[in-house]
């Protein structure tokens, strides 16, 4: 089966005027226009398979839109080849639309003062979806969701998750097979957050479908997606599973301890670099190849009741690999 998601060589290279300060500058670029080249993306290439959930990765202003937008077909690249479900995305028209959906975390398509499934009704017309499809499909989409109560109140009676678990319910009615998401989860509580992973896994594992998605929430990384991509300034630093990322960029591991009566920091400075100490509870960082003896060193020496070993909060990992340019580390 060929990928569902093939990037070749993409880039993106957007003109921008330059204007200098002042009424002189203003008169400038008027009459005398000047441009400069910005490099949004930057000869990208890998492939996704069907059914995978992929996250796309990068600090603001790395690139990940630009590419989701170019996969998408709402762009067109500067230089490079694209193939999504079979199609080039610029060319492909009708059939092509009905094969993706686009969720963008900070636009929405519903209408703020009428009810979401006035907007459903909407795309079931656009996508010429056949009356009992769409009831079968509003139904499965309604109880995953929990949309109940949801779907006869006006837009803007509803919170930020109930509009957004809507938004995705309006992207998925024509049952495409590949799921472009940015920023699914933007400004959610931990609730709502929660809701979303736990559809977009569901939808996929009944589905078979494909997803690439941009989060800065890492919780939505490590609970939906196995493999990463990272990328800034417009050019790919990682592709690859997020484990090998940990192992690579992460030298260390934290071992966090609940301790018995008496124990002091000074004492866990022993046998590592003490991260955080909050009686009972404590964390040490210790290198990753001497973590397991480590341990067994402090459970003969001194009084704990438990102890855990864990991989650094995978932010961490993320910034690290950000500052540093994974590629660097790849061989």
């Amino acid at each position: 089966m060929p990928p569902a998601i093939t990037a070749d060589r993409l880039s993106k290279t957007f003109k921008v005027k330059v204007r200098d300060p002042g009424l002189k500058g203003a008169l400038q670029a008027l009459l005398k226009p000047r441009y400069r080249d910005v490099h949004a993306v930057r000869d990208v290439t890998f492939g996704i398979e069907p059914g995978e959930i992929v996250a796309f990765l990068g600090p603001n202003g790395a690139g990940k839109t630009t590419t989701l937008k170019m996969l998408a077909g709402l762009l067109y690249p500067t230089s490079g080849r694209v193939t999504v479900a079979g199609f080039a995305p610029w060319g492909g028209g009708p059939a092509f639309k009905r094969r993706i959906a686009l969720v963008l975390g900070n636009r929405q398509q519903l209408v703020w003062d009428l009810p979401p499934e006035e907007t459903f009704q909407l795309n079931r017309a656009i996508y010429d979806i056949a009356e009992s499809d769409y009831r079968e499909r509003l139904a499965e989409l309604v109880a995953l969701l929990e949309l109940e109560d949801l779907l006869d109140k006006p837009v803007r009676q509803l919170s930020l998750g109930e509009r957004m678990k809507c938004e995705l319910a309006a992207a998925l009615l024509h049952h495409p097979p590949i799921l472009f998401l940015d920023e699914p989860t933007l400004g959610l509580d931990v609730t709502a957050q929660e809701a979303i992973r736990r559809f977009l896994t569901q939808y996929r594992d009944r589905h078979g479908a494909t997803v690439l998605l941009t989060s800065h929430y890492m919780q939505d990384v490590t609970a939906l997606a196995s493999r990463v991509l990272i990328i800034n300034r417009g050019r790919l630093l990682y592709d690859g599973a997020l484990a090998a990322l940990v192992a690579r960029i992460a030298h260390t591991k934290r071992i966090e301890l609940m301790l018995a009566d008496g124990v002091t920091a000074e004492q866990l400075a022993a046998f590592g670099d003490v991260k955080e100490f909050r009686f009972p509870n404590a964390v040490l960082e210790v290198p990753r190849e001497e973590a397991a003896a480590t341990s067994a060193r402090l459970l003969a020496q001194l009084p704990v009741a438990d102890l855990s070993i864990e991989d650094p909060p995978i932010e961490d990992v993320i910034r690290v690999a950000f500052a540093r340019g994974v590629a660097e580390d790849e061989a």
